[in-house]
């Protein structure tokens, strides 16, 4: 069964998934260029702001300087906040269709992508780097992570992009200077004991591969300004002959050249130390013979390329046979093991019934690229057909913007431009909809037939009280922030984050007895 979206004529009511940067800079665009738009975001947790919140490293609070602009666009009389709700499952998309223009998913990328290899499933010291940057950041569903960083010296991360080198940065720094930050308070109990001494971070391909695609200049120079820590020189037969770096775009040319000139500590002098690591492919994970439970050291295959040029940013590359025909393979000691190769959205509960064919393989909403989804059906009054004689249509009224619409790629400011885009899509459609009087090519659902009043949440709210569904509101996240900054200033921090849902809702309804979150 396919459910219709509504068409109130007088406005467009928006629902959005996801409170992260996509979500919020999608309210805002939208709000700023349609009078007409009124925005309910709904959020599966009490709190907002997402990744933001959770996945940028707390030693970079400037990046998170964007949530006074989405604090910003809450403070609207057209904006609504409605947290702690689980839509799909715990809130189904058929009492939300009837009572909203269009919906507007931005919920990001919940899953890791994983490596396939023996071992990779132990319980203890093989995480993900999603999982324990969420446990330093204090992520609920990753409070009890339980990292031991006691077990030994040496840790490797799988992967070389940022979030690879912000585990790497928060590993080999000082402790007391991650007191200045809003790290939580049981990450730094942990990090405080922690052994590790050395940090390895290993990519299948070369490093001329991997300037363009994965880390960036801020991330490897934060990493070599690091007191105390040394960095492994790359061996220069990685680095091209200077004639072809100084062809190189600015950007790229400056990052071999730091890399090229390594760390300032003396390696003779340093308590810490870590590498880039090329050319080489996780094989298996083996645990100590004498410590069954304690991770002894990772099996990694040696590739080559494909080709004579290595320098080439789409070089491929292939394992490395030794002229017996065996692998050539080198085993690197670890005690804990990070993979870092992505992240990957997941469907809904009720897509099906939305009509939406999650592209389960890339981990993507099916879009026309401008943020509105699409299907692949064999008739369709609006509909292109590619070169397969597959048509593929607009679902009308369904759209997805960031991770879930693109992939999980980019920084924030490419998440702001990507959401804009979306929600310039829904303004243009909206206009020519209302032009039309309802008959535009790419239209909302059920503007022909009554449809509902597009009261969105407050007729939402009203249709599921006897489901005893709890949420939290824009004002009960204001006094979650306010209690985390006292605690955090008690502290000397920014804040201290309440790191369960169950205490956030303690202080919730401290500061509006009684409470039981159904509005």
């Amino acid at each position: 069964m396919t459910f219709s979206l509504c068409m109130h004529v007088d406005r467009l009511r928006v629902a959005i998934i996801g409170s992260g940067p996509a979500g919020f800079y999608s309210a805002y665009r939208l709000l700023s260029k349609s009078e007409d738009a009124i925005v309910d975001m709904y959020e599966q947790l009490p709190v907002p702001f997402g990744l933001v919140r959770y996945g940028v490293a707390p030693d970079h609070p400037e990046v998170k300087n964007c949530e006074e602009k989405f604090t910003e666009v809450a403070k609207s009389d057209r904006f609504n906040f409605i947290g702690s709700v689980a839509v799909g499952s715990e809130l189904p998309f058929q009492a939300m269709t009837p009572h909203y223009d269009a919906i507007l998913f931005a919920y990001g990328a919940s899953k890791d992508r994983e490596l396939g290899i023996p071992g990779e499933d132990a319980q203890k010291n093989v995480l993900s780097a999603r999982a324990f940057v969420g446990w330093y950041n204090g992520l609920p569903e990753y409070r009890d992570l339980a990292p031991d960083l006691t077990a030994g010296e040496n840790a490797v991360i799988v992967g070389q992009g940022n979030v690879a080198l912000d585990v790497a940065r928060i590993l080999l720094s000082n402790v007391d200077a991650l007191r200045k930050t809003d790290i939580s308070e049981h990450a730094l109990e942990q990090l405080a004991k922690s052994r590790i001494k050395r940090v390895r971070i290993v990519g299948r391909r070369g490093p001329m591969q991997n300037f363009k695609a994965a880390f960036t200049i801020k991330e490897i120079r934060e990493l070599l300004q690091l007191p105390g820590v040394s960095f492994d020189g790359i061996p220069k037969e990685y680095f091209p002959p200077e004639e072809v770096i100084s062809s190189l775009p600015r950007a790229e040319k400056r990052l071999i050249q730091l890399l090229a000139k390594g760390s300032a500590t003396d390696p003779s002098t340093a308590s810490k130390s870590w590498s880039l690591d090329f050319l080489l492919s996780p094989h298996s994970l083996h645990w100590s013979p004498m410590y069954p439970y304690r991770l002894s050291h990772a099996k990694f295959t040696r590739n080559e390329f494909d080709s004579s040029d290595g320098y080439a940013p789409n070089a491929k590359v292939k394992p490395h046979h030794l002229a017996s025909g065996n692998l050539a393979q080198m085993n690197i000691p670890c005690n804990i093991f990070f993979r870092s190769i992505g992240y990957k959205s997941m469907p809904l509960p009720g897509f099906k019934d939305l009509g939406i064919q999650f592209d389960e393989r890339r981990g993507i909403i099916p879009n026309d690229g401008f943020g509105r989804v699409t299907s692949s059906s064999s008739a369709a009054e609006d509909s292109t057909t590619p070169l397969d004689n597959t048509q593929i249509s607009h679902i009308p009224g369904l759209y997805c913007a960031g991770w879930v619409k693109r992939g999980p790629t980019g920084v924030i400011a490419s998440t702001m431009m990507d959401a804009f885009g979306t929600a310039d899509s829904i303004v243009a459609d909206w206009e020519a909809h209302k032009a039309s009087g309802g008959k535009a090519k790419i239209s909302f659902l059920n503007s022909s037939s009554g449809g509902s009043t597009g009261r969105g949440w407050e007729q939402v709210q009203s249709e599921v009280t006897n489901r005893r569904l709890l949420n939290t509101n824009w004002e009960d996240w204001e006094n979650i922030d306010a209690a985390e900054k006292e605690m955090g200033n008690a502290k000397g921090k920014p804040r201290e984050k309440v790191t369960s849902v169950e205490e956030m809702l303690s202080i919730i309804d401290a500061a509006n007895p009684p409470r039981n979150h159904v509005k």
